[in-house]
This record gives structure tokens, C-alpha cells and sequence, in this order.
């Protein structure tokens, strides 16, 4: 397979059903801010946590990808079939959240992200994954969608963020609180 076709060079792309599409489309905006937010989950899982962190952000990856494809057929029924998230995806996500979460102190005030690169990798997944919810929910109120995909990104940030919290926890991080100015 040869990866360079040129038939993007004047500023289009292919969906999965062969339709072409200018590369700012809403559709093509949002299945890239997904493939981005995966690119910084692989950078994350290349960092020195445990196997099982990486193994759950393996599978995170993988979903992504569906959704992605998902995201990528403007066929709903096609799209549908690529599509494998549904409610107990999202209650996979959920008690990992809690498994962590349930370690850790109280959160009595906002964190300021950083305190460890590993750390700070989550911060930006969580906030990558914000943005590519926004992009979906402005395609959603368009272009209607599978509604899961919009609550696993939701979870997802929360995810990053109780993960965030939890290694800084394991690597004995201050945690830096933002206390507003009065």
C-alpha cells in the first residue's frame, strides 16, 4: 500500500464510503481531534506506569479507533456496524474511574495540572479529549450521532483526570490547588 495518493493535495479527503469531503469539514474535525487525543494516549502509555494502566489505555485506543471509523462513514448504517461502544463500555470506564478514585484523598479544591511529565500527559489527554466532546456535541446538534460516544468521551475525561490524580498520588506529587484570589 503506498501512503502518499495525492488526492488530498487540493485540500479534500475520502470518507469511508468514498464521498469526498473538504479537510475542514465538521465530520473530518472531529475524527481527527479523536485520532490526536489517541496519538497522546500511545504517549502516555509509553511512560513508566503499571501494566495495568496501559493495558486499559490499549483498550481506550482501540475504541477510539471505532469511533474514529465511526465518525469517518457518513452511511449511518455502515457507521453503525463499526461501532462497538455502548453501555457497558461506559461502565468499564466507570469503574476504573472509581477503582482509582476510591485510593485517593478528598478533592477539596481545583488542581493545577503538572507535578510529573506522566502526570502532565494526562492533563493534555483529559483536555484533548474535552475539545474533541465539544466538536462532537456542535456535529451531534447538526448531524445526529450514537449518544454513547458522546458520554464514553465525557467519562474518558474524567478518566485522564482521576488518572492524573492517582499517579500523582503514587508518585508522591504535591498536588498544587488553585485557591482564587479574593
Amino acid at each position: 500500500m503506498k501512503i502518499y495518493t495525492k488526492t488530498g493535495d487540493e485540500g479534500f479527503t475520502s470518507l469511508y464510503t468514498g464521498k469526498r469531503v473538504p479537510k475542514f469539514h465538521d465530520r473530518v474535525e472531529c475524527y481527527g481531534t479523536t485520532d490526536e487525543l489517541n496519538s497522546f494516549i500511545g504517549l502516555l502509555r509509553d511512560q513508566d506506569i503499571s501494566i495495568p494502566h496501559k493495558n486499559f489505555l490499549t483498550q481506550v485506543q482501540h475504541q477510539l479507533f471505532e469511533i474514529g471509523s465511526y465518525l469517518a462513514t457518513d452511511d449511518p448504517k455502515k457507521a453503525n456496524n463499526l461501532l462497538h461502544i455502548d453501555s457497558n463500555t461506559l461502565l468499564l470506564v466507570e469503574k476504573e474511574i472509581d477503582a482509582l478514585n476510591d485510593t485517593l484523598p478528598p478533592m477539596t479544591h481545583f488542581v493545577l495540572p503538572g507535578g510529573h511529565t506522566t502526570v502532565s500527559y494526562c492533563h493534555v489527554c483529559r483536555t484533548i479529549c474535552r475539545r474533541a466532546e465539544r466538536l462532537l456535541v456542535g456535529f451531534n446538534h447538526n448531524t445526529p450521532i450514537n449518544k454513547e460516544i458522546l458520554q464514553y468521551l465525557n467519562r474518558l475525561s474524567d478518566y485522564f483526570f482521576v488518572l492524573a490524580r492517582f499517579l500523582s498520588f503514587e508518585l508522591q506529587i504535591e498536588e498544587i490547588k488553585w485557591i482564587p484570589k479574593k
